[in-house]
């Protein structure tokens, strides 16, 4: 599965340059990573993020829906459809929570 540059670049901005942060092609898409960290990531549809378990239920609550490549939800890890993905005020705090998860856990 391809991933859509559109989406990635519009993340790419969303996250500014932050010491650390890099980008990887995984699952099918684009991860950015931060000190080997997810942070989040874009598919051909949508896009990925990592606020952690501990603030998933903030990013439910701002309007995103469980993360499910399998079927069964990923603990710690949201999705947005492409639509939604259009909130700025959404994805700021998509974004804002998974950097805060990110930089929480030790480098790899």
């Amino acid at each position: 599965m391809a991933y859509s540059e559109a989406l990635a670049e519009t993340m790419r901005a969303d996250l500014g340059v932050e010491p650390g942060l890099s980008e990887k092609k995984m699952f099918g898409g684009l991860c950015f990573l931060l000190h080997g960290n997810m942070v989040c990531g874009v598919t051909k549809d949508g896009a990925m993020y990592r606020p952690g378990k501990d603030r998933e239920a903030q990013a439910l609550e701002a309007g995103a829906e469980p993360l499910s490549f399998t079927g069964r939800p990923m603990g710690g890890m949201v999705e947005v459809d492409a639509g939604a993905f259009e909130d700025a005020t959404l994805r700021a705090t998509l974004t804002e929570l998974s950097l805060a998860n990110a930089a929480s856990l030790p480098p790899k």
